[in-house]
Parts: structure tokens; sequence; C-alpha cells
């Protein structure tokens, strides 16, 4: 009896702990004039994810625009003001008493179906607290995997050389006298020791850029926006339906990026 009741308890353990780990938000219903897509909200932006499904459950984007269209970069909607705005008026107004602090994740990046929060520029918000009275929903481009290497080097190169410019170059002069003096043995063991010294500091160097292989491999297949990167919270991601993404953007806008045909929002709900 006491083995069967600690097989259940075991059970009730293995069950509790699956339960945790699965997502604790549901899955997001986006309804517009141009088709449906379906998103879910991450776990590990809870401020943010709260926030959206919030406002989602009040029907706060219900009959809202995508009033800020960039083919290959992003579709933006959700601004109260787009609600039955006419055509022509310029539209999207953030909202002030609805920002957030950022969350910013390194797993979390801005692939094809991005779900993001917009905010206002460093000048005037240097902390990148993201104003969540809208949404956006990255489009993106294809990244080639040479380009991505390029990003690397980029940002890594120049940390590099100023480690070897600072450790390296007080051993030049030494360097050169025992190459010319013919003595390889004493010549390579100088260079090897500076040149550990040189890997080990930037092993450990703050600021390099190294992208993770799941992010090189989305973005150069689905396609994203690296720019974006850790400047805006990504808090979800659009898993279904990426097709309407590519129709909006499609459409032609006037000069504010507002499509000349409305894109609208009809609902957001909770699956």
């Amino acid at each position: 009896m006491m083995k069967y009741r600690n097989t259940i308890i075991l059970l009730f353990m293995a069950c509790t702990s699956l339960a945790v780990a699965q997502a604790q938000f549901p899955t997001i219903v986006i309804e517009t004039n141009y088709g449906t897509m379906k998103a879910k909200l991450y776990d590990d932006t809870p401020v943010h994810s709260n926030h959206y499904l919030k406002l989602i459950k009040e029907g706060y984007f219900d009959g809202t625009l995508f009033h800020r269209v960039v083919k290959d970069f992003v579709i933006q909607g959700g601004s109260q003001d787009s609600r039955n705005a006419p055509p022509g008026m310029q539209i999207g107004s953030g909202r002030r008493d609805m920002e957030l602090a950022p969350e910013f994740r390194e797993n979390r990046y801005h692939k094809k179906g991005a779900l993001a929060a917009p905010r206002r520029g460093d000048d005037e918000n240097p902390r990148k607290r993201s104003d969540a009275s809208q949404f956006y929903i990255v489009q993106g481009q294809i990244y080639t995997e040479g380009r991505l290497d390029t990003l690397e080097r980029a940002v890594n190169v120049p940390i590099r050389n100023e480690i070897i410019r600072t450790h390296y170059a007080p051993h030049r002069e030494e360097l050169a006298r025992l190459k010319e003096s013919g003595e390889p043995r004493e010549f390579n063991a100088l260079l090897d020791s500076v040149l550990g010294i040189v890997d080990s500091l930037y092993a450990l160097a703050p600021g390099k850029l190294m992208l993770p292989e799941e992010l090189k491999k989305d973005y150069s297949t689905i396609g994203g926006l690296r720019n974006l990167d850790g400047e805006y919270t990504v808090f979800g991601e659009v898993f279904e339906g990426l097709e309407v993404i590519d129709k909006i953007a499609a459409l032609p806008v006037d000069m504010y990026s507002r499509p000349t045909t409305d894109a609208k929002i009809l609902r957001v709900y909770v699956e």
C-alpha cells in the first residue's frame, strides 16, 4: 500500500513539473481583413506578455488598423487613434501612460513573425521603455550566412585589434630583434606567449557579438531584422498565418507609410 501511495505521489509531482514547464500564456488570434494569424506570448517577458494579454481580453485592439507598413521591415498596428480614422490622416500616436521597462532576451530576436513593442527614440527615451499601447510584427529580410558573419566581424575585429595593440605592441621591438638575429626558438616562444595572452583576454572581452546558431538559421531562412535586436522588446511570435504579414506588407502606402487601403485588425482574442 505504501509503495502504491509513493507511486501516486511521484506521478503527481511529474505532472506538476510538466504543467510548470508548459507555456503559461494562451494562443492569441489576430483576425484582419487580409487573413488570420495565431501568435504565442513568451513566458520570459512576463511584464509585456501580461500587459498585452490584459489589453487583448479587454478588446483594446479590436477595430484598429495596421497604420505603419514598411515592406521588408514591419507592419505596426493597434494605435487607438487609428480606429475609424479617415483616409490620409496621420495616425499612430503612442501613450506615455502605457510604457513598460524593456525585457531584452538574447533568445528573443526579430525573426519574421516576431511580435514586439515600439517605443520613442533614444534621445527622449534612453531607457528604451516600450510604448505598450500598440505593437508591430516583423516581416524582415533574408540574410546570407556571409552577411551574418560580416556583422560579427564588424564588432569583434576592432575589439581584438585593440587587445593586440595594447598587449602585442610592447613586445614588437623585442620580437623584431629576435627574428633578425636568427633565434627562432626564442622568437616563437615569445610570440606564442603574447598571442596566448591576447587570445585569453579576447575570450573574456565584453561587447563581442556572437550570434546564436538558432538566430543565424532563422535569419538566413525565414528572415528577420538584426538591427532591431536589443533595441526593442520582443514578447511573442506569430507561428501561423505568416503569409498574412506578406499580404499587408505588400500594400501601397501613403507618405506616412499608412496603407492607402485600410489593413484592419478586426479583433484580437484568446483562442
